[in-house]
């Protein structure tokens, strides 16, 4: 080490108010970190749900096209929660099914049915950044991310429409992630999300989105109905609207293996 460079840690450490920089930074992780299983907390217990969804594409030039989808949602003790996608309409993608294994300790296995073809295709790990379905919605963004997989950082609280809002900036931790960072927004009261800031491998600011329109169910798990993605690179935007949601169903586990993503209709 040369001596400039011990010069430059010794002035670094011994610089008024060091040690306060220090802590605030270890503090504001751990303020990150514990806003985060806070809000995972008030998720667990719901057992499963349904849902319906219709997603709204827009081109840069405004022009619109949209798909029809159900939604079913399967909790799993210990680890990430199991979705199944299945498109109605249009004709061209009926039958195409998009099923999740989520998990905190791993990456999420994800398979993705082709009726065209009769397959089922496995998404692999290196090609979760790349667009669901035509979508402004990444593979890795089809699933509420695990705490486990991002270090945190409090950043601030600040106002937020008629709610306040704490401002947490949290970095993937696996470097096929399509993203370097992202930045939430929760509103204090409920912790539920209204706004995400995704930030690319370069550090541009890649896409935003935005959630609105919260209902609570069984007096107690928030839902959002509208989803706004907008990707300020390509100028093109998703819109997911969630509808007729139904808890606690009876909800076949099978439902959720790749042999029940060939019978998914």
């Amino acid at each position: 080490m040369t001596r400039s460079c011990i010069i430059a840690i010794v002035v670094a450490t011994t610089l008024p108010g060091s040690e306060a920089v220090a802590q605030d930074l270890s503090e504001a992780e751990q303020k990150g970190l514990d806003i985060a299983l806070e809000a995972r907390e008030r998720r667990l217990g719901f057992g499963n749900f349904t849902a319906r969804q219709n997603m709204l594409l827009r081109n840069k030039r405004g022009q619109e096209s949209q798909r029809e989808l159900r939604v079913k949602v399967m909790e799993v003790d210990g680890d990430g929660d199991m979705s199944l996608f299945v498109f109605d309409e249009p004709r061209d993608v009926q039958g195409t099914a998009f099923l999740i294994h989520a998990h905190k300790d791993k990456g999420d296995d994800q398979w993705l049915y082709l009726p065209a073809l009769k397959r089922v295709k496995r998404i692999s790990s290196g090609n979760r950044s790349g667009s669901f379905m035509g979508s402004e919605f990444a593979y890795e963004d089809m699933t509420p991310p695990e705490v486990e997989k991002f270090t945190y950082r409090h950043l601030r609280d600040e106002p937020c429409g008629e709610l306040t809002c704490t401002v947490v900036e949290r970095s993937p931790t696996d470097e096929r992630s399509g993203y370097s960072r992202q930045t939430v927004w929760r509103d204090t009261e409920e912790l539920r999300i209204w706004k995400v800031e995704y930030f690319d491998r370069k550090d541009a600011h890649l896409k935003t989105l935005n959630l609105d329109g919260y209902e609570r169910h069984l007096d107690r798990f928030w839902q959002a109905g509208q989803m706004d993605m907008v990707n300020h690179l390509t100028g093109k935007s998703t819109t997911l609207t969630w509808t007729d949601y139904l808890f606690q169903t009876e909800l076949d586990a099978g439902d959720f293996t790749q042999a029940g993503l060939r019978r998914a209709r």
